[in-house]
């Protein structure tokens, strides 16, 4: 009888943006979603004029930081949106307040301990990063991406982009 042996290798990704990364130190808050288009999973998000979340974008400031949509199982509605992991309009959305948290960094290398920003507006020299997106390092243009102070990265992205998020303190409770 031959053994076959299987390895995992030396590292593992980190999972999918919006997931939970570390318990027990996590605060999670259920908001509506607000706004026309959908929320994907891992989005920064701010408040609305309504209290309901929406993704973070365009004039966004850090003081408005909420927290990130955090990934829940839900059922597709729809056959052809099978692996479209947002909410909807309306729909309850889970806002990771407090903790670690799996998002996808679009620019910039995170590192332990590194600071955190989102891109509030669009720059022609990175066109793979869009408004809305988490980065790892400021942009050459000062008031396109702004620092989280709140938040800092856990460590290295994996080969998708993915890196743990830790958001040290509550904002906008």
């Amino acid at each position: 009888m031959t053994l076959h042996p299987q390895n995992i290798g030396t590292t593992m990704p980190h999972g999918f943006a919006g997931s939970y990364a570390r318990q027990p130190d996590m605060i999670i808050d259920t908001r509506p979603a607000g706004g026309a288009e959908k929320t994907t999973f891992g989005a920064p998000l701010e408040y609305d004029a309504n209290g309901a979340v929406v993704p973070m974008g365009a004039g966004s400031t850090a003081a408005q930081f909420v927290g990130v949509a955090a990934r829940e199982v839900k059922s597709a509605l729809n056959y052809l949106d099978q692996g479209a992991g947002a909410y909807a309009p309306g729909e309850a959305v889970p806002v990771f307040m407090r903790g670690c948290i799996n998002v996808k960094c679009q620019n910039g290398t995170p590192a332990l301990g590194g600071k955190v920003y989102v891109r509030v507006a669009a720059d022609e020299t990175i066109p793979t990063a869009a408004v809305g997106g988490f980065e790892a390092a400021a942009d050459t243009t000062a008031a396109n991406t702004v620092e989280l102070t709140n938040c800092r990265w856990a460590g290295p992205a994996d080969a998708n982009g993915i890196a743990e998020l830790r958001i040290l303190t509550l904002n906008n409770a």
